[in-house]
Formats: structure tokens, sequence, C-alpha cells
């Protein structure tokens, strides 16, 4: 059974309208219905409608072949965790993707958008399993221009160019097939990484002097006190003096210290307010840690890292990591919610990754002698005219 529609490249893609029964079935059916995979955000129903229609694939001994035209946001919209990622993830992993053709710009009425053919079977033949082909059919050896344009089609296939195509999927071809690399065959799992929450350690030095203590002012647990509160605080711990402290802890003692000197008490919040205001990050100050003597992790340092799938994501740190920042750790409770391993599985396809091919800028000297031409060019004219 073939299945095939043309989706994307010319129609309204939100499916707000549908949004609540959508999510029903996905949360009720799970993957027993059409959206148990996920769901992707509202303004794209692409890979909804793809999910629909393989639902529809048939499982006997012939089974079913999908063949749909999208734009490329179901490549690589949504990061790791996404509902667009674990759609892909659903698919790839079932092993049902079995080509996607890069089309040409401008073939179609309503936009001159980039598309892109997804062909999808649930009975691959052995020499495909596990595989996937991309074949980019964008360049010019694919397409002609048309005489006459309509609307935003200024471009078509010609019937050479298609049998060409299907010349390369059929031959299952790797790597160059004629006059350029235009097929490339990869392992499923290629498209794959695992993302890795990166933790470096918070570094803070803390200081009494005028700025800081003007910051203090905005913090709301410390504004919220009576003015007479504000005002005793504040002379406290003008007594500290504008000594520069790079170890958290000491410098708590010494804010105690000198509170209970001045016969305050204050709460956890206006605690927390004025060591908030009177820190600063410093890469020369001392670790923070937690109660449980851990490194406190610093938000604002926070990275992730894709490691390629398959790949243990300790040895990745230490490969490309750890080398250039020593310090760093990686947050064991950050997890994939199917497999609750370490990091959370993503994929997507990036076309230009694969088939993008450097062109080398013109150099220098051959700008620079065409300047100098132009301008001798026009500056002859201008003798003429003056002439």
């Amino acid at each position: 059974a073939l299945i095939a529609y043309t989706q994307g490249a010319h129609l309204n893609q939100g499916v707000s309208s549908y949004k609540d029964s959508i999510q029903a079935e996905a949360e009720n059916l799970g993957i027993d219905g059409r959206f148990g995979a996920g769901t992707p955000r509202i303004s794209d129903g692409q890979l909804l409608f793809l999910q629909h229609m393989i639902s529809k694939m048939r499982d006997d001994e012939t089974g079913s072949r999908i063949g749909i035209v999208m734009n490329g946001s179901p490549l690589f919209t949504g990061g790791a965790g996404s509902g667009e990622s674990e759609i892909r993830r659903w698919m790839l992993e079932s092993d049902w993707v079995e080509a996607i053709v890069a089309l040409p710009t401008d073939l179609f009425y309503n936009t001159g958008i980039q598309t892109y053919v997804w062909l999808l079977t649930n009975r691959k033949p052995e020499d495909r399993r596990g595989k996937v082909q991309l074949i980019d059919a964008s360049g010019e050896r694919f397409w002609k221009s048309m005489r006459k344009s309509l609307g935003s089609k200024r471009r078509e296939i010609p019937e050479e160019a298609r049998a060409e195509i299907v010349r390369i999927y059929a031959a299952f071809l790797n790597g160059e097939s004629g006059q350029e690399e235009v097929s490339r065959v990869f392992d499923a799992t290629d498209f794959g990484y695992r993302e890795i929450r990166v933790e470096r350690p918070l570094r803070l030095n803390f200081r009494v002097d005028d700025e800081r203590l003007a910051r203090l002012a905005c913090q709301k647990p410390y504004a919220r006190q009576d003015e007479s509160d504000r005002v005793a605080v504040k002379a406290a711990l003008r007594t500290i003096g504008d000594a520069l402290f790079t170890n958290r802890e000491v410098f708590e003692d010494v804010v105690s210290k000198a509170l209970k000197a001045a016969g305050l008490k204050i709460g956890a919040p206006v605690r927390k307010a004025i060591l908030a205001a009177l820190s600063e990050r410093d890469e020369q100050a001392e670790i923070c840690t937690g109660k449980d003597g851990r490194s406190e992790p610093d938000t604002e340092l926070r990275d992730h890292e894709r490691v390629p799938q398959g790949e243990d994501w300790r040895e990745y740190m230490k490969r490309e990591v750890l080398p250039f920042v020593s310090d760093a750790w990686v947050d064991e409770r950050y997890l994939d919610a199917r497999d609750r391993e370490v990091g959370r599985v993503g994929y997507e396809i990036n076309f230009n990754r694969y088939f993008y091919k450097y062109v080398p800028p013109r150099p220098l000297e051959e700008i620079d002698a065409e300047l100098k031409a132009l301008e001798a060019e026009i500056a002859g004219i201008l003798k003429e005219m003056t002439a």
C-alpha cells in the first residue's frame, strides 16, 4: 500500500483548534494511539499528520510505504526531549525512515521554501535495515527555470532529473554518484545524540561597600522589613569593613557575628538576600559548597553538550570538556524520560551538516585588482563626460 501526501509546503500548519482532542488521545491511548510518540508545538502539525499516516500502515507481508512532502521543520525543530525530537526518535528507532530527499526551492505556487520528500516503510529490504538514505536533489542539475513563473513557482524538475533521483534512490548510492556527492547512507543511530548537562562550580567573593549595600535595597526580603530594621542591618554590616572575602562560609560567619553583636535576629530569607547583594562572581574565589559538602553549581555557567549516540558520556567529558574546564562535572540527575539514563536523548537530521561544501573566499589580491580596474573604468567614463 502506498500512502502519498503533500504537506507543509502550502498548508496552514496550525493545530490549535484540535489541541485538546489530540492531547487527550496522546495521554489516554499512549503508544497504542496515533500520537503516543509525542506532540509537537501547536504551530506546526506536520509531524502529527505523519504519525497519523504511520498509524494507517498495513501490518501484513507487503506492509506499506509512505511518501510525504514537508518543509524543513520536521528534520530538526525541537531539542532533546521535545515532542518533535521524540517523534523523530520513535520513527528512527522503529526503523521506518527509508530515505529523505531534499528538493529544489521555488517548486510550489504559494511558497519558495525548501521542501523534502520523506519515504517511510514498515517493510524495509534487508540491505536498508537500520539505514537511512539522504539525497540532496536541490542542486542545479535537478531543476530548470520555468519560462513563466506561476506565483512563487519558478522552477520545475524535468523528467530526466526525476529519473536520476529515482536511480540514485533505487541504487542505494552512498557517496559519489555522478558529478558530485548527492547521496549518503547513514545508520539510523547517527542522527541521535545524548544531551548532558555540564555544571561548573559557583565561585563568589563578598564585600561590604556602598555599591553592594545599594543593591541590598533592591532585595525584596530586605525591603519588606521596617525602616528601623533596615537601617540597623546596614549599620551592623558596615562594622565588617570593606575587606574582600573569597570564602562564603567565612563571610557568613562574619555576618552572623556582626548581626549578633548588634542584637539583631533575622530570618533565612533576609540572610539570603544579604549574601546575594554583597556577592559577585569571581573565578579566583573558593568554591561554594552545599550542606552535603558538594560543589554548588553556577547556573550562569551551566552548559549542555551533545554526546554522539553510542558513546559513553564519561569518555566524551574526558576528551571534549575537562581538558578546557577541569572543574566541570555532569549533572547525573538530568535523565532521559524514557530510558532513565544520564542525559536526554535527541534526534535531528541536519542536511547542511552532511552536504555542505566549503567554498573558499576569493584571494584579496584578486578582489583588490578587480576594484582597481573598476575605479579606472569609472575614472575613464567621468573623463569622457567632462571632456
